[in-house]
C-alpha cells in the first residue's frame, strides 16, 4: 500500500470544456464520474485511495472529462473535485450533488467501500460497482455488533439486489470469487488488477544486514500484532531488524507492543522517498493480513526485486505467486499464526539464494502491472458499459 503518494506532480488547472478526444487514439473521449468515499488527502487514506487517484489521473490526461465526488478533505487534482461531506453523511449528499449537477455524464464508477453509493437507485444511466473487496467479518472490528451485522446485510443482500444489472469491477480474483459467493453472475465482473509504478532496475539497494519490512495501514486485518508476536519468536535465531512503516489508528497500541520486542522499529507515516528507499533495502516484504483486495505492498516491493513473505491470505494470494515471486504460508487457526509465521521467517531469511531468485522474478512480474496497462483495461470496460447504456 501506498502510504503517502500525493499523485503526479504537474497539477493542471481545472478543465471544465467537456470531453476532448482521449489521447491520439480513434477511442471517443468519455465523461466520467467517480464517487467515492475519501480523496488520497484524507489522513486514512491507503490502496485504495492510491488506485483511484492515478487512474482519475491517467483518464485525465487521456482527454476524458472527469469528476470525483468524495468525502473531505480533498486535494487539487487536474480535474473537478467535489467534497460530498463527511465519512456518513455523504452517502446522503454524494447522489443529490449527482443528480443535482452530474446527470449527464457518459458512465459513473460507483465505489464501494464495504457500502456503495447505490448509483442504479438515482441513475438510469450507465454505471459500475467497483469493488476493492468484500468485507464480510471485517465489519465486527469496526463496529458494535448490531450495526456490523446491518452492515453485512447490506454488503450481501442489498448490494447484489441493487446492482443486479449493472456491471462489477473487481481488482483481484479473490474479489471476484467473493463477489460470486454473494450469489453475482461471473459474467458480469470484469477483474482489472491496479497497476505498480516501476523503479529503475539500478535502484534496488539491499541491507547489509536482514531489513524485514511490513507496509501497512495500520487496522485490525492487517494483523500487525500477530506479526509483532512471530518476530518476537523469530528474532532470537535472526539477525537485524523489522521495520513497521504505516499510519493508521493502532499506532500507539503497537508501538507499545513493539518496545517489548527485540529490535523493531514502528515508523508510523513514512515519506515517498523513504517508502522507495526502504522497499529497495529490505530483505523481504512481509504481509499477516486476514484479507486483502489486491496485495499492493506485495506488488510495490516487487517492482523494486523484493520477494515476499506472507499468510495466505484472499488478495495477497493474486499479488504474490507462490514459491515464484515470494513464500506464501498456510496458517488455518489464528492462534498458531505467531509460531508458524515465525518459523517462516527464520528459514526464508536463511535462504539466500531462493530470496534472490525470487526478487529477480518478482521484480519481472511487476513490469506486467503498469498503471498505462491498468488505465487501458478500464478505458475498454467503461466504453462497453456505455455502449450497453
Amino acid at each position: 500500500m501506498n502510504l503517502s503518494y500525493t499523485g503526479p506532480s504537474s497539477r493542471r488547472g481545472l478543465s471544465l470544456d467537456g470531453p476532448r478526444r482521449a489521447g491520439n487514439s480513434a477511442k471517443p473521449a468519455l465523461s466520467i464520474l467517480a464517487v467515492t468515499w475519501r480523496d488520497l488527502a484524507h489522513p486514512a487514506a491507503g490502496g485504495a485511495e492510491v488506485m483511484i487517484d492515478r487512474l482519475l489521473n491517467g483518464f485525465h490526461e487521456r482527454g476524458h472529462d472527469v469528476t470525483l465526488v468524495c468525502g473531505g478533505p480533498t486535494s487539487p487534482h487536474p480535474f473537478r473535485v467535489i467534497d460530498s461531506g463527511g465519512t456518513y453523511s455523504q452517502y446522503v449528499r454524494a447522489p443529490a450533488i449527482c443528480v443535482r449537477n452530474l446527470r449527464q455524464v457518459d458512465v459513473v464508477i460507483d465505489v464501494q467501500n464495504g457500502v456503495p453509493f447505490f448509483s442504479p437507485l438515482w441513475r438510469r444511466g450507465p454505471s459500475i460497482c467497483l469493488v476493492h473487496h468484500v468485507h464480510t467479518d471485517q465489519w465486527q472490528t469496526r463496529f458494535p455488533l448490531p450495526v456490523a451485522r446491518v452492515l453485512r446485510g447490506v454488503e450481501h443482500e442489498v448490494m447484489p439486489f441493487v446492482y443486479r444489472k449493472r456491471r462489477y469491477a473487481a481488482i483481484s480474483r479473490s474479489t471476484e470469487r467473493a463477489l460470486t459467493d454473494l450469489g453475482i453472475p461471473e459474467d458480469a465482473i470484469t477483474v482489472i488488477e491496479s497497476g505498480v509504478d516501476i523503479p529503475e532496475a539500478t535502484f534496488r539497494s539491499t541491507s547489509e544486514e536482514p531489513l524485514l519490512l511490513s507496509l501497512n495501514r495500520l487496522v485490525p486485518h492487517k494483523r500487525i500484532d500477530l506479526l509483532l508476536e512471530a518476530w518476537a519468536k523469530a528474532c532470537p535465531q535472526v539477525e537485524g531488524r523489522l521495520v513497521i512503516a504505516g499510519d493508521g489508528p493502532l499506532l500507539p497500541e503497537l508501538r507499545r507492543q513493539a518496545s517489548r520486542v527485540p529490535r523493531v522499529e514502528v515508523l508510523g507515516r513514512v515519506s515517498e522517498d523513504e517508502k522507495r528507499n526502504l522497499l529497495a533495502s529490505a530483505w523481504t516484504v512481509l504481509s499477516t493480513a486476514h484479507h486483502e483486495g489486491w496485495g499492493m505492498s506485495m506488488l510495490e516491493a516487487a517492482a523494486y526485486g523484493t520477494p515476499a513473505l506472507a499468510v495466505d491470505a484472499p488478495g495477497i494470494r493474486d499479488a504474490v505467486i507462490d514459491g515464484v515471486t515470494g513464500r506464501l504460508v498456510a496458517v488455518e487457526d489464528e492462534r498458531l499464526l505467531p509460531e508458524i509465521f515465525g518459523r517462516a521467517i527464520v528459514s526464508f531469511i536463511a535462504d539466500h539464494e531462493q530470496r534472490a531468485e525470487m526478487g529477480a522474478a518478482a521484480r519481472q512480474r511487476a513490469e506486467e502491472f503498469s498503471w498505462d496497462r491498468s488505465i487501458d483495461r478500464w478505458e475498454k470496460t467503461l466504453l462497453e458499459v456505455r455502449a450497453r447504456g
